[in-house]
């Protein structure tokens, strides 16, 4: 008996650490047998039930909790916000395509190229609007910051990603190249509705009942457990996204052998993004820059402003998971628009993109354990100091 009730223990342990993990295994099964349910354009209009309610859902509990001050300070952050989309739309694509043209160069009959093509398109969409700010929440990071870049890198990026694809998709790679101009359009239209609508809406009504009913909003999210609920509406997202690929019969229009590369390829790129944001978060060398001597003088200009690009850790970890992720709710969008819902190589560009936000999704949920530690042990550090004072 004491070992039954040590095995229900444990798995009730597990159940709630992992329900993360467990959810979207279910729901990937769930995709993979009925996708229509939950396809965009299918039985439950995903691409407006869990498009628009569900991120409206996690972006209400953003404003419900954030202070309209703090909000506005970070809107107003214009350093974060140029290292954030120098990341999004200038490092990250550029890294992608060298990566994709050297495996391209390489001729392997197994390697689709569609399939690379997805992968820089992948690269070139903004950052992902739902899951940046959950994790950011539960790393204890500046989710004000992050919500900032997810409204403004999707808002530029229903422009900028189409003008970044017709870039890349020159010479040896002109196949890809979607030259679908008059489909842009709608492109432009259907990211100013869902991030209006998604976005925006949900987090000015949140401010505005916070502010109004203060101590009923925190009462609100401590006993429904708000964040938990935001969480879930995130395997929503990735249940719809799922389903759209399995109906387009992405996993089965590739090789396997193209699946593995790009499921191990996704991870290793993320990391990789990962630490680069990280680096630029916090450059060495402004750490080591000597404080001017007099209030005057251009160096003194200088330092005053390059100092600040020096971020403190709940910054970074907002940059590092904004700058390292990529939307599939837009990037599905982007993608049908650029190159038609009936393109016959939609299904290999809708694999890379798909697989990324999952495994992102994963690898982000890893590393925010170490963030949150790594947030807290300078709290821990100051007050070590402060009690030695």
């Amino acid at each position: 008996m004491a070992f039954v009730e040590k095995a229900k223990k444990a798995a009730l342990w597990f159940a709630k650490t992992y329900w993360f993990y467990i959810g979207l295994a279910i729901f990937v099964v769930i995709a993979r047998f009925a996708p229509n349910f939950a396809r965009h354009g299918g039985l439950i209009r995903a691409e407006y039930t869990i498009g628009y309610g569900a991120v409206a859902v996690i972006f209400l509990g953003s404003g419900l909790s954030m202070g309209t001050k703090q909000l506005m300070a970070n809107m107003a952050n214009w350093r974060a916000h140029t290292v954030v989309l120098v990341l999004q739309f200038l490092i990250t694509p550029a890294i992608m395509y060298g990566f994709c043209s050297a495996i391209k160069a390489a001729h392997n009959p197994q390697i689709d190229d569609w399939l690379l093509v997805g992968l820089i398109v992948t690269a070139c969409c903004p950052t992902t609007v739902a899951s940046n700010v959950v994790m950011t929440r539960q790393a204890d990071g500046n989710e004000l910051l992050t919500l900032s870049e997810v409204f403004i890198g999707n808002m530029l990026g229903a422009f900028i990603t189409p003008a970044l694809c017709q870039m890349f998709f020159r010479g040896a790679w002109e196949f890809g190249n979607p030259a679908n101009g008059s489909s842009i359009t709608r492109v432009y239209r259907d990211v100013m509705q869902q991030i209006g609508c998604s976005v925006f809406v949900p987090t000015f009504v949140g401010q505005v009942v916070q502010n109004l009913f203060p101590k009923q909003t925190k009462w609100f999210l401590t006993t429904f457990r708000f964040n938990k609920v935001g969480s879930f509406m995130l395997l929503l997202v990735m249940f719809s996204s799922f389903s759209t690929a399995f109906y387009q019969h992405a996993f089965t229009a590739v090789s396997h052998a193209s699946i593995i590369l790009v499921c191990f390829f996704n991870v290793g790129i993320y990391m990789l993004y990962t630490v680069i944001c990280f680096a630029v978060s916090r450059p060495i060398f402004l750490k080591k820059l000597p404080e001017p001597a007099g209030q005057g003088g251009a160096y003194a200009w200088f330092h005053k402003t390059v100092a600040p690009f020096y971020y403190d850790r709940p910054d970074t970890v907002a940059v590092m998971l904004c700058g390292a992720a990529k939307t599939a709710a837009l990037g599905v969008s982007l993608v049908s628009a650029q190159y038609g819902d009936k393109n016959e190589y939609l299904g290999q560009l809708l694999v890379p993109l798909v697989l990324y936000q999952s495994e992102q999704v994963l690898c982000a949920g890893f590393l925010t354990r170490f963030m949150k530690m790594w947030i807290h042990a300078e709290d821990r550090d100051k007050e070590v100091e402060s009690d030695s004072a």
